[in-house]
């Protein structure tokens, strides 16, 4: 009878085992990518799983996950879980996590299978073929609970339409646009270490700690159903970055110069999920500084310092992440306050016990800065006189948010820099975007510029109506102040509905 394998044994024939050398191709042929990056890779079978996690054992895993989500999400469905949350406005949050987030876990999924088959190495190659996996679960879990709310609530109806078109959506797309678009050793270094480990925590945490705070039990419930696996991608992230570091010193330039890059990149980003923080959140967790400082100062911090050892340095521009924690969240609201009749999604004016929230947490900037302009914009507002910009911003050519950042010393000053390469003229939001064309401007001269792409009549036509239509948006329900909206007169109604029956009782 044939022996049974111990788990070792098993765990070594389902990973390593899978693996074999070419033999009528050469193995550079079979796998090409791997090699023009520069990266060099002496031992590919010094690559430790942290996890140790077989196939069959990851299918049982996440069987048992889905069982318990779904039971969950019909659960809130069936009993009108939409009516718990603590208020509507708050729904603007998952409107932009299932319009930005989302199609991205999508773009994970393929370009991480995309990896697993171009990585000779059989150890990395099996952790990005499950992770591939994970991320196709993400998407499929975060569109199926999001699914419920689009029966109640507008701007979901048409979202990954939107993704490839929107304006604002094109600051994610063009991220991970980039990250797939470059070598697989890049792709991992953005993803799996720059942003899964470096600052997924500011990604994840703020929406499903903002989720359970408002009364999302669906979103909650797809938050933890995915924090198993975010653990194995941070772990992979960083196996990831210390396998390159030891294979060979001349992978050191290399890798310090993509942690720079996609820092820069993943931290524009997050720009969206600090303004959701401050101002979007009805009742909020904690500050975007607050989260800066926990999850990347404090963690980042003592992780570079182990990463000193191979002659790592921290990124360049975390010195300017610094000194914008303070201003970012409100930097970003003012341009989607003044933008929001082409934003899926309504913002809204801040009252008084929302102000001092901020002024409580923001003492250095708030008042000084930024109360003034929230409070000119309620009076116009009041006067019937709501404030919209009609103007096309300037976008900058890499992260392509409008140019609304300030000086990272000076926040009174627009931060503008400029670039010219073969007699065009390109514009940037900060020295990090600036530093990251210059140094690939063949890549980003091609950037797709939603507003560049409107004044060319790539998008449906001339006028914002046209655009509107063309991004699928309908004008006054997806769009514009909350006040007023068909969501805020549901939600009245409702309320209005329910102490009715409870007066009746």
């Amino acid at each position: 009878m044939a022996k049974k394998l111990g788990l070792k044994q098993k765990y070594q024939m389902m990973t390593r085992g899978l693996g074999w050398d070419t033999t009528y191709q050469s193995m550079d042929k079979v796998y090409p990518f791997d090699k023009f990056e520069g990266i060099k890779v002496h031992d590919w079978d010094a690559w430790e799983d942290p996890f140790r996690l077989t196939m069959d054992s990851y299918w049982k895993l996440q069987a048992e996950k889905e069982r318990k989500l779904y039971a969950v999400i019909d659960s809130f469905a069936q009993n009108n879980g939409h009516l718990g949350i603590s208020d509507p406005r708050y729904l603007n949050a998952v409107k932009l996590f299932i319009q930005g987030v989302s199609p991205l876990e999508y773009m994970a999924h393929r370009h991480f299978a995309h990896v697993a088959r171009n990585i000779r190495g059989i150890g990395p190659a099996v952790a990005a073929q499950m992770q591939s996996l994970d991320e196709l679960r993400h998407a499929q879990t975060q569109i199926h609970t999001i699914s419920h709310y689009n029966k109640f609530f507008d701007g979901i109806h048409e979202w990954r339409h939107m993704h490839d078109r929107v304006w604002y959506l094109s600051v994610p797309k063009s991220f991970f646009d980039d990250a797939v678009t470059a070598g697989p050793f890049e792709f991992l270094t953005a993803i799996s270490f720059s942003f899964e480990y470096l600052l997924t925590n500011l990604l994840f945490v703020p929406f499903m700690s903002g989720a359970a705070y408002n009364g999302d039990l669906a979103t909650v419930t797809f938050g933890f159903s995915a924090q198993s696996d975010e653990s194995r991608h941070m772990t992979l992230g960083l196996e990831v970055i210390k396998f390159l570091l030891e294979q060979d010193e001349a992978n050191v330039p290399i890798i310090q110069r993509w942690l720079d890059k996609w820092f820069w990149r993943g931290y524009r980003l997050l720009t969206l999920v600090a303004m959701m923080m401050d101002y979007l959140l009805p009742k909020k967790i904690m500050s975007w500084q607050e989260a800066w400082e926990m999850y990347y100062e404090e963690a980042g911090g003592a992780l570079f310092q182990d990463l000193a050892r191979y002659g790592i340095k921290e990124p360049m521009s975390a010195a300017v992440a610094r000194k914008e924690k303070n201003r970012l969240s409100s930097e970003a609201w003012a341009i989607f306050y003044q933008y929001t009749h082409a934003a899926a999604f309504h913002t809204w004016d801040i009252d008084e016990e929302h102000k001092a929230w901020l002024a409580e947490k923001y003492p250095e900037t708030f008042d000084k800065l930024y109360r003034p302009r929230l409070d000119f914009w309620e009076k116009e507002a009041a006067a019937g006189r709501r404030f919209y910009n009609n103007a096309l911003p300037q976008l900058c050519t890499v992260c392509q948010i409008p140019m609304g950042f300030t000086e990272p010393d000076d926040p009174t000053t627009i931060c503008f820099r400029e670039s010219e390469y073969k007699g065009e003229h390109y514009h940037f939001c900060s020295d990090g975007c600036k530093g990251i064309f210059d140094n690939e401007p063949e890549k980003y001269v091609q950037s797709w510029l939603p507003v560049h792409q409107i004044f060319q009549g790539n998008c449906g036509g001339a006028s914002v109506e046209d655009v509107l239509k063309w991004y699928r948006m309908n004008l006054g329900a997806d769009n514009l102040d909350f006040s007023g909206s068909p969501e805020d007169k549901f939600w009245s109604e409702w309320h209005r509905t329910a102490s009715r029956a409870e007066a009746a009782e």
